[in-house]
């Protein structure tokens, strides 16, 4: 079954709009875990305006399942938190400054040999290493080149499109879902996946091992209790 990985971002937002520490974001790491979330993930910026740096040290101080830090690894700062914590996965992301979510994946071909070092860099203190990726062919399998282990997909696009026409919407990351598994690429998913899109992409991309969700998976709680919301999204992962 694809693991639930639950990106705790916008807890550390909320608590930094007041200052303290309600919500408590290790705390809430620990609840999803104790709800059966499969994996936590934290993606610091430069500015911290949510994840803090702090932060990754007391979250990898006590988290009992997958820790994945996303992040630009263009930042000395981001290569040096990765490596002083030595995470499950670390997953690269080509974020540019100021940008307030991750909306691109990363050009694989024109940064392939960049790409290669961090990845040696990272893999050779044991950490696992994703590339971020838009589902296009060519990028994941010059991704492969770079000696990644996985790609993550970068799923904005299929989730705007999902209820124009789902099954066209989809049909990119099947292609580059295919072509990962015959570099031999583990597969990851992330970005705008929510309760009602997320089943029948977990369907219809084979072999997929993780997705990341944050943004969603957060709001929802507000609503229907955050135990009751993680229950939902495994449900919706069991196929």
């Amino acid at each position: 079954m694809t693991k639930l990985s639950v990106n705790i971002n916008k807890i550390a937002t909320l608590r930094n709009s007041r200052g303290g520490n309600n919500p408590d974001l290790v705390k809430v790491a620990l609840d999803c875990e104790r709800f059966g979330a499969e994996g936590i993930t934290v993606h610091p910026r430069p500015d911290e305006r949510h994840i803090r740096y702090q932060d990754v040290f007391d979250l990898k101080a006590v988290i009992a399942t997958e820790f994945n830090i996303e992040g630009n690894c263009r930042e000395q700062k981001f290569v040096d938190l990765v490596l002083a914590n030595k995470p499950a996965q670390v997953t690269l992301v080509p974020d540019t400054d100021g940008q307030i979510t991750s909306n691109h994946g990363w050009d694989t071909i024109k940064h392939k040999d960049y790409l290669q070092e961090m990845v040696s860099l990272f893999q050779k203190a044991g950490i696992r290493v994703s590339i971020f990726v838009d589902p296009v062919v060519e990028m994941v399998a010059a991704a492969a080149l770079t000696g990644t282990d996985r790609i993550e997909l970068y799923t904005e696009a299929y989730a705007h499109n999902y209820y124009d026409n789902r099954e066209k919407a989809v049909l990119p990351y099947v292609a580059a879902a295919h072509k990962a598994h015959e570099a031999g690429l583990g597969i990851n998913a992330g970005h705008d996946l929510d309760l009602h899109n997320l089943k029948y992409f977990a369907e219809s991309i084979p072999g997929l091992l993780e997705v990341s969700i944050g943004h969603a998976l957060i709001s929802d709680a507000l609503y229907l209790g955050l135990e009751n919301t993680v229950q939902l999204y495994l449900k919706q992962l069991k196929h």
